[in-house]
């Protein structure tokens, strides 16, 4: 009985926490302390550019966090000190949840739609590779054939790796309406791009068997599992429910959801 006690008098004074830094100016206070150290009422006041009697009351509410010098000054206590990392940590959070969010809201892009997108950057990469001059002529027909062959796949890798590292779309995917997108709701970089394309351009045939092995509808493609990305629609409509989406959520942020998924279906993204 006494820890139970002790439990919901510490889950007491948490929810007390969280109540007084849940006003923004309350959370600005104290970090601008935290950056300048000390200050005096009227600092306070110009920097926040409020007036005396509401700085008054968010002061008074402030009171466990901060302390007084001997002249008057405001600095943070301890238990202030740490409220801002709790504040920092907390924002961090805010950000990699919204990033979550924004990708889970998106379907994931069929097959036949990423089909349609490698076929236009294929024919595109094509293109462009017989605009270019020959510069191996002066090989034999076959050696010239395999050459030829080998750098044109280094050129379309390169090319899907550019234009998805910068903006998770090629040519193709922006024509089609999908983007590549990391499971974690992460941004997305070259090298992962870089990981992802050379398995769909030197390893397709491995690459998709692989992956349709996997079950997992996030990866059509092995190598997709390999560097954390998958594609999503940005054409289809939502239709993701927040039953869906916030296990998810909850998951990502590392509060264990017990959830049971039917039909081999698996949440869009998954911690670690």
């Amino acid at each position: 009985m006494t820890q139970g006690l002790l439990m919901a008098k510490k889950q007491e004074n948490v929810s007390k926490i969280f109540s007084t830094l849940s006003h923004p100016l309350r959370r600005e206070i104290l970090l601008y302390l935290s950056e300048k150290e000390e200050c005096s009422f009227t600092d306070l006041m110009n920097a926040l550019n409020i007036d005396t009697g509401k700085l008054s009351f968010h002061l008074r509410n402030l009171e466990a966090f901060l302390e007084r010098t001997p002249s008057g000054r405001y600095r943070l206590s301890r238990v202030g000190q740490n409220a801002v990392v709790l504040i920092k940590d907390l924002e961090v959070l805010a950000d990699e949840t919204s990033m979550v969010m924004k990708a889970t809201a998106l379907p994931l892009a069929d097959f036949r739609k990423r089909t349609f997108a490698f076929l236009i950057d294929l024919g595109l990469a094509a293109a462009l590779f017989l605009g270019l001059p020959n510069i191996f002529y002066p090989l034999t027909t076959m050696v010239l054939l395999n050459v030829n062959i080998i750098f044109f796949l280094v050129l379309f890798w390169t090319y899907l790796t550019l234009l998805e590292g910068f903006a998770g779309q090629t040519l193709g995917k922006h024509i089609i309406g999908i983007r590549t997108v990391r499971v974690d709701g992460k941004r997305l970089f070259y090298d992962h791009a870089a990981i992802r394309n050379f398995g769909k351009v030197f390893l397709l045939p491995f690459d998709i068997v692989i992956g349709i092995g996997l079950n997992d509808r996030r990866f059509i493609r092995y190598f997709d599992k390999f560097a954390g990305t998958t594609v999503v629609d940005l054409k289809a409509p939502f239709s993701r429910s927040l039953s869906t989406l916030l296990p998810n959520l909850l998951d990502r942020i590392g509060i264990p959801v017990s959830r049971n998924f039917s039909n081999n279906e698996k949440p869009l993204f998954k911690k670690g």
